[in-house]
């Protein structure tokens, strides 16, 4: 539960720095001063809200590539950084695909609107198939 729990935090920063919230160290320093959570979920927060700003350009042009007629300014904004902090696990953890998709979806049922669930999972799952498909 501390991995969703830590999911949850980073989209949650994620969104927050979006939203004009400062640096990501600035952030970063905001949001735990507000917060008490294992050490477990903190750690895998900080890693994912850090992996998927650093590598947001990457991270950015792959949504765009599948999100079909939608500029990425236009997706709901939790969608978005739902779809960062999934990437951004992707990348440094190499969680499997099947539970990268089966969490961000939860998450998105959880804090999106009625369509998030089912619009995180169609472009996650586009997303990650054709990452699983190009050599490493």
């Amino acid at each position: 539960m501390s991995r969703r729990r830590g999911r949850e935090l980073a989209m949650q920063m994620l969104f927050q720095e979006e939203q004009g919230g400062g640096t990501g160290a600035e952030v970063e320093d905001a949001f735990w001063r507000a917060r008490r959570v294992s050490d477990e979920a903190r750690s895998f927060a900080e890693s994912l809200f850090r992996g998927a700003l650093g590598h947001r350009e990457t991270i950015d042009r792959l949504i765009r590539e599948k999100a079909l007629h939608w500029k990425l300014e236009r997706l709901a904004s939790v969608d978005r950084n739902i779809l960062r902090m999934a990437l951004a696990e992707y990348f440094s953890a190499r969680t499997p695909k099947a539970v990268l998709i089966d969490e961000a979806v939860e998450i998105a049922k959880k804090y999106g609107s009625e369509k998030s669930a089912e619009f995180v999972n169609g472009i996650l799952d586009g997303v990650l198939a054709d990452l699983e498909r190009s050599p490493a």
